[in-house]
């Protein structure tokens, strides 16, 4: 269980660094006219993408306050959980509403600021990232 918790936790963190450097700065550079089009294709094709290794992910780091390897502390299942529980409450309250204004057509203001508060998500899932390792690793 540990593996693949490990597994969909590095796609979503691989998954979270190249929106961040490369795929949300790009955004400005679609053009007013078809921003709206290209926003639901993206949410569209992002959300397949995401949706098998999040639900791995929250699945296996809630069953391993309960089923944790010999040598994995408790307290790092619990940190590296309250991590995922900030990304997901970020993701809901921030980064969807973003999203959303987007979806009527390009706004600079809410780009910018997608691109700023998703600094945080990218954040939280580096540090998650090391923790899981440290627990692989422990």
């Amino acid at each position: 269980m540990l593996v693949a918790h490990a597994a969909a936790t590095w796609f979503m963190c691989g998954l979270i660094w190249t929106v961040q450097s490369l795929h949300y700065p790009l955004f400005d550079g679609v053009g007013a006219e078809r921003f709206a089009e290209y926003e639901a294709r993206h949410t569209s094709r992002i959300s397949r993408l995401l949706a098998v290794p999040a639900l791995v992910e929250v699945v296996t780091g809630a069953a391993l306050v309960w089923y944790r390897p010999q040598g994995v502390d408790l307290s790092i299942v619990l940190i590296a959980g309250a991590l995922l529980a900030a990304i997901w409450l970020l993701t809901a309250v921030v980064q969807v509403p973003l999203h959303a204004r987007l979806a009527g057509g390009f706004d600079t203001i809410a780009h910018r600021t997608l691109v700023s508060t998703n600094r945080w998500r990218t954040a939280l899932w580096s540090v998650r990232g090391l923790l899981v390792l440290w627990m692989v690793a422990g």
